[in-house]
């Protein structure tokens, strides 16, 4: 029984134990809504329940433990949030799972989350986190679950990742992470899951992680990893998925019992490698295996049979040196029949020899892409291949196949791509090709097809390639094929033996880029219909019988390219509009009947690129054209200076003379543009349709800047030697200024490098699938962003949101090293340049940082020359021009009307600098006219520092000074 004061002191106890409960739940409210202050967009209004009409257990994404009703789940999952991460959510320390995949966060992970020992979960993959994995992670001795994929993550994997002993995922691809795979991560020995994949990780394998007994999955593709593949792997038997894809550069072979070692192996990437030697016989046997893809490897020998393969659904093993050069080369594609949910095959590109097997017609009608391209494989096309009615992608080019193209064909209506070129085809073209009204890929080009073009192909209605070249196709065009708007990129027919003239319906093709109706019979007028056809960049009439002049029309092709026009019955003058096309790289108008006088600017002034040999009336011209004088043009001006002489005033004749040199220059401009693309013969050669496709059509989400003339977006360009990253900046054409900043821009940076210059890879002066001009300029991507996104990451006004972290993201180092590379390219543009260049616009937005920190000065759209005193050029130059900048970093005697000086640049450059070392904006709030950013700088000197430098480095900065 409980005396008084024993019920006293437990009601005591009671009460603390009460209050102490309500203060840590209060911390957890508070932490929570800490969290929600840094979200700065909430699309889907979800957080709006966390306010205090309800309790914070109940708030939408949260759950506390029922018992003492602390916070153990924040589960945010696809919310569309934007905003940074808050330090605070270190201070939920009974959180067990953090789940805030699928949107967009910013800035860099919290180190406040290694403080969290009962976190079991933490999820924040697909973001935009920059930063680095905090190492002190390794203090969540409880996870067992670590998803940071589809970031902007850079740095190493940290080695104290392998304390954590109970981790069972680890998922980090896709991010920029460099160094070594660790070797610690061999001791984590509850780990199932390693997926690094898309980093730029390099040196070799760890022979350690062939001590993970319960790893199932390793995917490491798409690194810079090297050496050879550690035996050690092959003998983890739980493994289900292997990829070492992509890294170009692991080699050495595969083990021969490696499908007996690796009995649940499903999936196993190797392609885009080294790797030699035969594919393992053990393979026979690997009847778990789901998909093989070895592509783009040294692989060579025969094919093992797959007949026990019953699930395989890939086998990509394109691009090796495989098949001996027998008849029986192709047996291992009759044991496919097997494989029921067989999907794809890739074998092109081997030397793969013998009959096509019949037995093609008998695989899975699951079968949605078949790949036997560049090899030496004969017989004809089964006539059963109707039977794989979900097929769409059949690739039999560059081969022996003979034969005609089977009817059944026509069946295959989901087909979108077909490739039959390069082969021995014979036959009429088979009008049930019509059937295929999905098709944008139709290459039959160098066979021996016969026959006329068939109508039916007016039916394609999503073909963007058509090549009919190279074969002996009879008959005159039908107009149907020039209906197809679709056709975008190709319209090939040349090389036949086609009659009659060329419709006029051609003009349909108006977003078509290539068009070749050469070496065939064709007749009559060049359709002047054609300058419809704005998105043309090559045009190829040569070896026809085409009479007449060329169309003036033909001066819309502002994206023209390439144009021969040799080899026909051509008569007239050579047009001058020809001058005005800024894109044309080469130009062929030999054995024709031109005459007159020969245009000497634009392409003409390129001999090399220019042919006119074998029009014996031509005259004038480029003098590395060789052509006779035009004796008859050269009296006519002296004829004509004499009547002007004798018939108008002095007055009359200056301004006569000034409007030439205003021509005169006007045509040099053009000129000086249309060479910025061959100034530097390591330059892109991007047109509007590949910077259309790199930046998937300007898409928002490609979208990182937004300037004063236009916007920046982020592209990526495939080229064999792999993709490049590029940033595009599409002139805004409806602002006044922008034609100007374009110009400017070009000028500045055509002739200038330097390291710590944004280097430009292309201008593309262009027209736009409407028919606009549009002007880009395409940079070297710089993936750290803008410097003002590391100073001022939360910005309310101007600029784009979203920035690279708070100031405390740059050390001191940083920011001095910094500092110092914007110095070094001010004293390249103002020093050793040819005629010293101001920058004009000098402001954190325009230093960008690359992927190890090294700024870049980019925006030249305001940049001006200094004139020299023989170069009167830039003179008119600069004061035809007004003067801007941006307010509070131009200097103020620009807005007295004083000249452009190095010295203005001198003057952004101090205001930068204070602005990086405080975090305080020229324009900040705080600056009225009593005071400004100069006089807080000047507070340092007097023993206010801590006031003046950010506080988290006012300490080091005493000490330093």
């Amino acid at each position: 029984m409980f005396t008084p004061s024993l019920q006293i002191n437990s009601i005591f106890s009671l009460f603390g134990l009460t209050a102490c409960l309500m203060r840590e739940n209060e911390s957890d409210r508070l932490a929570l809504l800490k969290f929600k202050s840094l979200i700065r967009e909430d699309p889907l209004g979800l957080l709006d329940s966390w306010n205090d009409t309800v309790h914070f257990c109940e708030w939408h994404g949260i759950t506390c433990n029922p018992s003492h009703g602390r916070v153990t789940v924040l589960n945010l999952q696809s919310f569309k949030l934007s905003g940074s991460i808050s330090p605070h959510i270190g201070n939920l320390s009974f959180l067990m799972e953090i789940n805030l995949t699928a949107n967009k966060f910013t800035g860099e992970i919290p180190a406040g989350i290694g403080h969290l020992s009962r976190l079991e979960t933490l999820a924040l993959s697909s973001n935009s986190l920059q930063g680095v994995i905090p190492s002190n992670l390794c203090n969540c001795s409880a996870l067992t679950v670590l998803r940071l994929a589809n970031n902007n993550l850079a740095g190493e994997i940290p080695s104290e990742l392998g304390t954590l002993a109970k981790l069972e995922v680890l998922s980090i691809h896709k991010n920029y992470l460099t160094g070594e795979i660790p070797s610690s991560i061999g001791n984590l020995s509850s780990l199932e899951t390693i997926s690094a994949a898309i980093n730029h990780l390099c040196g070799s394998i760890p022979r350690s992680l062939g001590q993970l007994k319960s790893l199932h999955i390793l995917a490491v593709g798409a690194n810079n990893l090297s050496g050879t593949l550690p035996p050690s792997i092959f003998n983890v038997s739980t493994l289900t998925v292997i990829d070492f894809t992509e890294n170009h550069s692991i080699h050495g072979s595969l083990p021969i019992d490696l499908f007996e070692t690796l009995p649940n192996l499903r999936d196993i990437g190797l392609g885009a490698n080294l790797i030699s030697g035969p594919i393992p016989v053990s393979i026979s046997n690997a009847s778990n295996l789901a998909r093989f893809w070895a592509s783009d490897n040294e692989l060579y020998g025969t094919v093992p049979s797959l007949a026990k393969l019953s699930k395989l659904r890939g086998l990509l093993i394109r691009n090796n040196n495989l098949g001996t050069g027998e008849v029986d080369d192709l047996d291992f594609l009759s044991s496919l029949v097997n494989a029921s949910g067989l999907f794809r095959v890739e074998i092109g590109g081997n030397n793969f020899r013998g009959r096509l097997p019949v037995s093609i017609s008998n695989f899975s009608t699951s079968l949605g892409h078949l790949d036997l391209e560049y090899n030496g494989i004969s017989g004809n096309i089964p006539s059963g291949i109707g039977n794989l009615i979900n097929l769409q992608y059949l690739n039999l080019r560059s081969n022996n196949i003979s034969g005609i193209i089977p009817s059944s064909i026509g069946k295959l209506q989901k087909l979108v791509k077909l490739y039959l070129s390069g082969n021995q085809l014979t036959g009429e073209l088979i009008p049930s090709i019509g059937n295929l009204t999905r098709i944008t890929d139709l290459m039959l080009s160098s066979n021996s097809l016969q026959g006329g073009i068939p109508s039916s192909l007016g039916l394609l209605q999503a073909v963007n390639i058509l090549s009919l070249s190279s074969n002996s196709l009879i008959g005159s065009i039908p107009t149907e094929i020039f209906r197809l708007s679709s056709l975008s990129i190709f319209l090939g027919l040349s090389r036949n033996n086609l009659v009659g003239f060329l419709p006029a319906e051609v003009g349909n093709l108006k977003n078509l880029g290539a068009l070749d109706v050469s070496e065939n019979m064709l007749s009559g007028d060049i359709p002047g219909t054609l300058g419809a056809c704005i998105s043309l960049e090559q045009l190829h009439m040569e070896g026809n019988n085409f009479q007449g002049s060329i169309p003036s029309t033909l001066s819309s092709l502002k994206s023209l390219q390439r144009l021969d026009l040799s080899r026909n019955n051509l008569s007239g003058e050579i047009p001058r509009f020809l001058e005005g096309l800024d894109m044309l790289q080469m130009l062929n108008l030999s054995y024709n009947n031109f005459e007159g006088v020969v245009p000497s600017d634009g392409v003409f002034n390129n001999a090399s690129v220019t042919f006119v040999t074998g029009n014996d009336k031509l005259c004038g011209g480029s003098a590395q054209l060789h052509l006779p004088g035009c004796p008859c043009q050269k009296r006519k001006p002296n004829l004509a200076l004499k009547l002007v002489i004798s018939i108008i005033s002095a007055l009359f004749g200056v301004s006569l003379l000034a409007l030439f040199l205003f021509l005169c220059l006007f045509k040099r401009k053009r000129r000086e543009l249309s060479s910025i693309s061959s100034a530097n013969q390591s330059l892109l050669a991007l047109s509007y349709r590949s910077l259309v496709k790199a930046t998937d059509g300007f898409f928002e989400t490609n979208l990182i800047g937004v300037g004063a003339f236009g916007s920046v977006y982020r592209g990526v360009i495939t080229e064999e030697e792999g993709k490049t990253i590029i940033a595009v900046k599409v002139l805004n054409l409806l602002k006044r200024e922008a034609e100007k900043s374009f110009l400017a821009e070009c000028e500045a940076l055509r002739n200038i490098r330097h390291r710590n210059l944004v280097k430009v890879l292309t201008a593309c002066p262009s027209i736009d699938s409407k028919g606009n001009d549009f002007k880009a300029l395409v940079y070297e991507f710089m993936p750290n962003g803008s410097l003002e996104d590391w100073i001022h990451p939360n910005l309310e006004e101007g600029g784009r949101e979203g920035g690279h972290g708070t100031l405390r993201d740059l050390s001191l180092l940083q920011r001095m090293n910094i500092a110092i590379d914007v110095a070094c390219a001010l004293e390249y543009l103002h020093h050793h340049c040819e005629n010293p260049v101001v920058h004009c616009d000098l402001k954190p937005s325009n230093i960008l940082l690359d992927v190890e920190m090294v700024a870049h000065v980019g925006d030249f759209g305001l940049a001006r020359f200094i004139p020299q005193a023989n170069n009167p050029r830039y003179t008119s130059q600069l004061s035809s021009m007004g003067i801007r900048g941006s307010t509070g970093y131009v200097a103020p005697e620009y807005g007295m009307g004083s000249e452009t000086s190095t010295v203005g640049d001198v003057y952004s450059f101090g205001i930068l600098l204070l602005e990086l070392f405080t975090g305080k904006r020229p324009i900040d709030e705080m600056f009225n006219e009593c005071l400004n950013l100069h006089n807080f700088a000047k507070k340092a000197l007097s023993g206010h520092l801590e006031e003046t430098v950010d506080p988290c480095y006012s300490r080091k900065v005493n000490i330093l000074i």
